[in-house]
């Protein structure tokens, strides 16, 4: 086998090969312009990377048409209320990208007059923009020569050199031989076409080595599927609550979360702590048991009890909450795991 800290052909070579596939295969994406045309705008460059941080292609393209729809400029989005922006997002998860997504815009007009600065360093120093999405921007928006490494082009570079580190120890190894094939031109087409590489031919399983532009000189092809080698996974922690679906006159209760942690500011089902199921209710009521939801944040997996009750007073302020159209719930950008909830207590959800 091939020295794995040594492509076989010259990293120009390699260069060229993965370049020309992409200008013939490259993704029809909406943030994009085509290969070899000039630089799509930074705001939609910026936008599309934060909303496909751990998310996928599929479930960003209609959040990111509905922000371009709301709000078509940083500026604009600079301007908008917190609370309409969270109710966007709503859905698309992971809740403190659109905190820092509204946090960034205001920077960027603050201290940029509204446009996105070039230097890496500059993108980096903003809210919620890391090494991979200065990098991306950098290269994609305004044309820099920058290393653009994401967990498509992990996947590529770890197979191409058959990188035997285990993640995530070989990240900055990984870097190094990204950084050996990125060009002095062309950096931004070339960071899309290692992110459509593997995206659609070195897929996490059964990759289509047979149609990889870069295969024949690629050291782990024999074995792709054992690289980017990864640590042994942990099982994610459970834990238990209760949602309470409170209900008066066609409306349901909503309040809105503390503005730090998890699900920050978002507009939610009074619930618990989600350290157990002994939880006291918001108040004395006749409580039916709606069923349970099951959710799986990151960092842990949540099974919810969901009871619900029909008041005649109005406990709103009491509650800390407001009063919502149950008619309209769907408009109210509830995070997945309380619309969960709020389909179970009205009996919409399939049985879990």
């Amino acid at each position: 086998m091939p020295d794995a800290t040594m492509p076989v052909e010259g990293a120009n070579e390699v260069t060229h090969r993965i370049l020309a596939h992409y200008r013939v295969h490259a993704r029809d994406l909406p943030w994009r312009s085509a290969p070899g045309m000039p630089p799509p705008d930074p705001y939609a460059v910026w936008l599309s990377e934060i909303m496909l941080q751990q998310t996928t292609v599929t479930a960003v393209k209609p959040y990111f048409a509905k922000f371009l729809g709301l709000w078509g400029d940083v500026t604009a989005l600079a301007a908008a209320e917190d609370a309409a922006v969270m109710r966007a997002w709503a859905g698309l998860g992971y809740y403190a990208r659109a905190r820092n997504l509204l946090a960034c815009a205001r920077a960027v007009v603050a201290e940029y007059g509204g446009a996105f600065p070039h230097d890496e360093t500059q993108l980096r120093a903003l809210p919620g923009i890391g090494i991979y999405t200065a990098a991306a921007i950098a290269a994609i928006a305004f044309g820099k020569r920058a290393v653009v490494v994401d967990g498509n082009v992990e996947r590529v570079v770890a197979r191409y050199f058959a990188v035997e580190m285990p993640l995530p120890a070989a990240k900055p190894v990984l870097r190094e031989h990204a950084d050996s094939l990125t060009p002095d031109t062309d950096a931004g087409d070339f960071a899309q076409a290692m992110m459509d590489l593997g995206a659609t031919l070195c897929t996490p399983r059964n990759p289509a080595c047979d149609r990889c532009p870069i295969m024949s000189s690629c050291a782990g092809r024999l074995k792709a599927e054992q690289f980017p080698v990864k640590p042994p996974k942990r099982a994610k922690r459970e834990r238990e609550g209760t949602v309470w679906w409170i209900e008066r006159a066609g409306q349901v209760l909503l309040v809105d979360r503390p503005s730090k942690g998890l699900l920050g500011g978002m507009a939610a089902l009074p619930t618990c702590d989600w350290r157990g199921r002994a939880a006291m209710a918001p108040l004395v009521a006749e409580w039916n048991v709606a069923g349970q939801v099951d959710h799986v944040f990151t960092h842990f997996a949540l099974k919810l009890r969901v009871k619900s009750a029909y008041v005649t007073e109005d406990v709103a302020t009491a509650l800390g909450g407001r009063w919502w159209p149950i008619d309209r719930i769907e408009e109210a950008g509830l995070p997945s795991v309380f619309a969960k909830a709020a389909q179970r207590a009205l009996g919409l959800a399939a049985d879990q």
